[in-house]
């Protein structure tokens, strides 16, 4: 992929990702004043298409966001560079959404 590509994806995920935070953060500070519990809060979320919908753009802007910026990184700081180490990069963005989309199914997934 041309670096104005990957340029233009990381911008447009941080796009996504700014108010997703602010609204993750927001939900915590409620939960946490409210007194909620692991408990409650999953009750609320267990079966919610909208929480599911929620985190699951959450999830894909991470996986799209965080590799990119991994890898900008790495080429300035350590100067790895190469089709491998693009690979390597497109299999932690895989593994982030996996891992991601496993956590938002046990978080928001059909209710037990």
């Amino acid at each position: 992929m041309t670096e104005t590509r990957l340029y233009l994806i990381q911008r447009l995920s941080a796009m996504v990702l700014a108010p997703l935070v602010l609204g993750h953060i927001g939900l915590i500070i409620y939960a946490v004043d409210g007194g909620l519990t692991a408990s409650e809060i999953l009750d609320r979320t267990r079966g919610s298409m909208g929480w599911g919908a929620f985190y699951g753009v959450f999830v894909a802007a991470v996986a799209l966001h965080a590799p990119i910026g991994l890898r900008n990184f790495a080429r300035e700081w350590l100067a790895w560079r190469g089709r491998g180490f693009d690979r390597a990069l497109f299999v932690f963005s895989i593994f982030l959404l996996a891992l991601g989309a496993r956590a938002v199914w046990s978080v928001c997934g059909v209710p037990s």
